[in-house]
């Protein structure tokens, strides 16, 4: 398994296992799964209510925790300092572990700043091996960047062949930041599977679309959590290093940028308003 270096000097597997969208019902069986094939990565957040069954699953899958890089994410209404310790100390005891490989801040709204504080204090008091960010833009990248004690060593956004994120990358770059993939495959948008470019350079390597698109990420240097429910796709995700992508390959891929979201802009004020209304809403339950 290849695997990315954060500027800390902690190991990252490039390829993890994301249970977004992974039933309660579902998830044990499918993180089970993904160990079984091979994945040393999982990614799962506070906002998925599915934290208890990937710590379930890791306990039953026999794989030494020590081998396994496991990240969660800081929702919303979790942040402030105290309120944003006390969830990571919690979401440590629904996942069966003393120690995260990787806690991030999961929006860019509210008091992040304070939430970021209490990640760094659990940081260095070894509770998590790495910290970062999810959805942060490069102008507020590179704020939370300069005014913390700790930059962040990971920033986990939007990118697929669609929204390629090239600008952001230079930023994260610059910093050290590790950029990760969420929605690796831009969830199959506009048709991306089917793209006659991606299908051109799939028959070309006797590959799927959906290995064509991780391989491009992960030669762009893009930590890839790619999401499934049937181990047969999972093991096909995984088996993306027996080929590589030429730079013909590479610079076809980068024309199908679109240079926008599939899904929303983080920068629109009525989405932020749904952001606070989902707040809200949970609030009350």
């Amino acid at each position: 398994m290849e695997q990315v270096t954060l500027y800390n000097g902690v190991k990252m597997p490039i390829i993890g296992y994301g249970v977004y969208q992974v039933s309660k019902e579902e998830c044990e069986r499918c993180v089970m799964d993904a160990l079984a094939v091979g994945y040393r990565s999982i990614d799962t957040a506070q906002s998925y209510f599915n934290e208890e069954q990937v710590g379930s699953a890791i306990v039953k899958s026999g794989v030494p925790r020590e081998n396994i890089f496991l990240t969660t994410k800081v929702w919303l209404e979790h942040y402030g300092y105290d309120a944003a310790r006390k969830s990571v100390l919690e979401s440590m005891r629904k996942l069966r572990t003393d120690y995260l490989d990787l806690v991030l801040l999961h929006q860019p709204f509210s008091d992040y700043y304070e939430a970021y504080r209490a990640l760094e204090d659990l940081y260095n008091e070894g509770k998590l091996r790495a910290i970062g960010v999810s959805n942060f833009y490069s102008d507020r990248l590179v704020d939370i960047a300069s005014f913390s004690r700790i930059k962040p060593m990971v920033n986990q956004v939007e990118t697929h062949p669609f929204n390629q994120q090239v600008e952001a990358k230079k930023w994260m770059d610059k910093y050290g930041i590790q950029i990760e993939a969420w929605a690796p495959f831009g969830e199959g948008r506009g048709g991306l599977f089917e793209n006659s470019a991606l299908v051109e350079i799939a028959q070309k390597h006797k590959k799927t679309t959906a290995q064509v698109i991780l391989r491009w990420h992960i030669q762009r240097g893009v930590v890839v959590i790619p999401k499934s429910t049937h181990k047969e796709r999972m093991q096909e995700n995984l088996n993306i290093f027996d080929f590589a992508l030429d730079q013909a390959d590479m610079n076809l891929i980068s024309e199908l940028d679109k240079k926008q979201s599939s899904f929303f802009s983080h920068s629109d004020p009525a989405m932020v308003e749904w952001f606070v209304q989902m707040v809200e809403e949970r609030k009350g339950k």
